[in-house]
């Protein structure tokens, strides 16, 4: 699987192939055209609860990353439609967080990945 992870506050480029936001919220002061989106899976983002209980708390990112996998595990039809995307060639994940390692995205990639 070939995944890449881009902030939404980076240009789209040629090379991002399918681009999928998977953040349950549009990320603040974008407009919508400004992203060039194939989708918005806002239904494989972590759920509102746990979104709020990790608040972004580095000493609870790994609590939050074997949550967020649980919830993964629990959502067949969500995970099916990005696999779909991911058969087809290169997609990137679209993110809004300012951290690129401690985020959803980059748990959702490592997940995918270890398949």
């Amino acid at each position: 699987m070939d995944i890449a992870l881009k902030r939404a506050y980076e240009p789209p480029a040629r090379g991002d192939g399918a681009r999928i936001l998977v953040d349950r919220l549009w990320p603040r002061g974008v407009k919508k055209d400004a992203l060039r989106l194939d989708l918005w899976l806002k239904d494989i983002a972590p759920s509102p609860a746990l979104r709020t209980w990790f608040d972004h708390v580095p000493e609870r990112f790994d609590e939050f990353a074997t949550r967020y996998r649980r919830e993964l595990q629990a959502n067949a039809d969500a995970v099916a439609t990005l696999e779909a995307f991911l058969r087809k060639g290169r997609t990137t994940l679209v993110y809004a967080t300012r951290d690129p390692v401690m985020n959803s995205a980059a748990v959702l990639r490592d997940w995918l990945l270890a398949g």
